[in-house]
C-alpha cells in the first residue's frame, strides 16, 4: 500500500484513517498490547483485498451524494432562520395580512430560535458520540433524515393553517420543531463526517463544501420565492416546499450510495471497523482518553468556541434586524433588503471563507497568531449593534447611518467565521496521535456546538439590550 498517500483529516469531521503504509503497520504491532482506551476504534493490521484496488467514481456521483448531504446537513436550520418575513407575520397576527402588528415574541424571533436549536444539538452530539459503536451509520442516517422530514412536513402544512387565535401554541410548537430537527440534524452531521473519514479526501472535501452551501441555497431560495410569489403565505409555502423536496432527495441519494461500486469499495474497509468489529473484540464500546485530546487541543478547541459563539452572538438574531436606513417604499427597501444583505451575504462569503482553507493554511496549529486572529473578532459585535437594527429601546445613536456598512459587516463576520472556524477544525486530529483523530474530531465538534448554544443564549440578551 506504498502507492496510496495518506490522507489527512477532513474539516469539520469525525476522521478515523483507514489506509496503511509500512510505518502505520509497525504501530499497529507496537500497540497491541494497549489498553482499549487508548483507541475508539479497535486497530487491526490487514487492509481489505478490496481496497487495493481503487475504481472510478463514475461521473463523480458519489462526491455529488456526499455534497448533497452536507448542504442537507445545515439545510434544515437555514430554511428556518431566513423565512424571516413569515415567522414576523405568523407570530403577530395572521389574521393581519399587513403583517404590521409586532409583538416580543416575533421581534426577537431569531434569538429564541437560535437557543432552541443550539442547546439540543449539544446533548445529541454527545449521545451520537456514544451511539457510534452501537447502532449502523446506515440507521442513524436514515432515521434522522426521515425525522426532519416529517416536521418538516407538519410545518408545511400549517403555513395555510391561520393560527392568529393561538400565537403562543404555535411559538412554542415551532421552537418545539426546532429542538427536533436540531437533534435530527446534529446526529445526521456527526454519522456523514463519520463515514467520509473512509473515503479520499476529495470526498470529504465534498461534504465540506455542501455544508458551507447550504445557508447559500437557502438564501437563494427565499430571495426567488419573494419575487416570484407576493403573498408572505404562498411564499413560505413554496419555500418549505423546496425544503421537503430537498431532503426528500438527500435520502433518495443515501440509498443509492451503496449501489455505487466506489462506495462500496471503500465502505469494505469501513465495515472492519465497525460497531460489529467493537463489540467482538471487546465486548464493549472504548472510550477514548479525553484527558490527553484536551492537553493536545485546547487551545484549538477553546478557538473553535470562540470564533462561533461571536458569531451565532450576532447572527442572525442581530444581523437580520437590520434595516434599510432609506425610508423609499422600493421592493429593495422591503422586500429583499434583509435576505440579500444578511443571509445571503453572510454564508456566501461564509462558504468563501471556509474554500479558502484548501489552499491557505495560516496561521498553523501552534502558532499564537491563530487565538489572537479568533479574539480580534470581538470588534465586530459593536460594528452591528450602532448599525440601523430595529426596534431600538436602549441605544438610539446609529453611527454606521449607510446601508453598505452591514454588507461590509456581513461580509467580515462571514469569512473569518469560515475561515478562522474552518482552521481549528482541521488541526485538531492533527495535533494527537493517529488512533485519536476521529475521537478528536468529535471533541472538536463539541466545542463548536458549545460556542453556538452559549453564544445563542447571549445572542437575547444582546438583542433586549439595544
Amino acid at each position: 500500500m506504498e502507492s496510496v498517500k495518506p490522507v489527512q483529516p477532513s474539516v469539520n469531521s469525525s476522521y478515523l484513517p483507514n489506509l496503511h503504509d509500512e510505518q502505520s503497520a509497525t504501530e499497529d504491532e507496537e500497540g497491541e498490547n494497549h489498553s482499549p482506551s487508548e483507541s475508539l476504534l479497535p486497530k487491526h493490521t490487514s487492509t481489505p483485498l478490496a481496497v487495493r484496488y481503487s475504481p472510478e467514481d463514475s461521473y463523480n456521483l458519489v462526491y455529488i451524494i456526499f455534497f448533497l448531504m452536507g448542504i442537507g446537513s445545515l439545510l434544515p436550520w437555514n430554511f428556518f432562520i431566513t423565512a424571516r418575513d413569515y415567522w414576523i407575520y405568523k407570530l403577530s397576527n395572521s389574521s393581519d395580512h399587513s403583517g404590521q402588528q409586532h409583538s416580543d415574541i416575533s421581534d426577537n424571533f431569531e434569538s429564541y430560535l437560535s437557543v432552541a436549536s443550539t442547546v439540543p444539538s449539544v446533548l445529541c452530539l454527545i449521545l451520537n458520540y456514544f451511539l457510534v459503536n452501537r447502532l449502523s451509520a446506515d440507521v442513524r442516517i436514515l432515521s434522522s433524515l426521515v425525522v426532519i422530514l416529517l416536521v418538516f412536513l407538519v410545518t408545511t402544512v400549517f403555513v395555510k393553517v391561520d393560527l392568529s387565535e393561538h400565537n403562543m401554541g404555535f411559538f412554542i410548537g415551532t421552537l418545539a420543531s426546532v429542538v427536533i430537527i436540531s437533534g435530527a440534524s446534529n446526529i445526521f452531521y456527526g454519522s456523514v463526517f463519520g463515514i467520509s473519514g473512509y473515503f479520499p479526501m476529495k470526498i470529504s472535501q465534498a461534504l465540506i463544501s455542501g455544508q458551507a452551501m447550504g445557508g447559500t441555497l437557502s438564501a437563494v431560495a427565499s430571495i426567488v420565492s419573494l419575487s416570484v410569489v407576493k403573498d408572505v403565505t404562498d411564499n413560505a409555502l413554496a419555500y418549505f416546499l423546496i425544503a421537503d423536496v430537498f431532503i426528500l432527495l438527500c435520502i433518495v441519494s443515501y440509498l443509492l450510495l451503496p449501489k455505487l461500486a466506489y462506495s462500496r469499495h471503500y465502505m469494505l474497509a469501513a465495515a472492519c471497523v465497525g460497531p460489529g468489529t467493537m463489540s467482538e473484540g471487546q465486548g464493549a464500546a472504548a472510550v477514548p482518553p479525553l484527558q490527553l485530546i484536551i492537553k493536545k487541543a485546547w487551545v484549538l478547541g477553546l478557538s473553535v468556541f470562540y470564533v462561533f459563539f461571536i458569531s451565532i452572538l450576532v447572527f442572525p438574531a442581530v444581523s437580520s434586524g437590520i434595516q434599510s436606513v432609506n425610508n423609499s417604499n422600493s421592493p429593495w427597501t422591503n422586500k429583499y433588503f434583509i435576505p440579500v444583505t444578511s443571509f445571503l451575504v453572510y454564508n456566501f462569503a461564509d462558504f468563501c471563507g471556509r474554500q479558502s482553507t484548501a489552499w491557505v493554511q495560516v496561521p498553523g496549529p501552534t502558532s499564537r497568531v491563530l487565538p489572537v486572529l479568533v479574539l480580534c473578532r470581538s470588534f465586530l459585535v459593536p460594528l452591528f449593534m450602532f448599525c440601523n437594527y430595529q426596534p431600538r429601546d436602549h441605544l438610539h445613536s446609529v453611527l454606521f447611518n449607510n446601508d453598505v456598512y452591514p454588507v461590509v459587516f456581513n461580509c467580515l463576520l462571514g469569512l473569518s467565521n469560515g475561515y478562522l472556524g474552518t482552521l481549528p477544525m482541521i488541526y485538531g486530529p492533527k495535533v494527537v496521535p493517529r488512533e485519536l483523530a476521529e475521537a478528536t474530531g468529535v471533541v472538536m465538534s463539541f466545542f463548536l456546538m458549545l460556542g453556538l448554544a452559549i453564544g445563542s443564549a447571549f445572542s437575547v440578551l444582546l438583542v433586549h439590550s439595544i
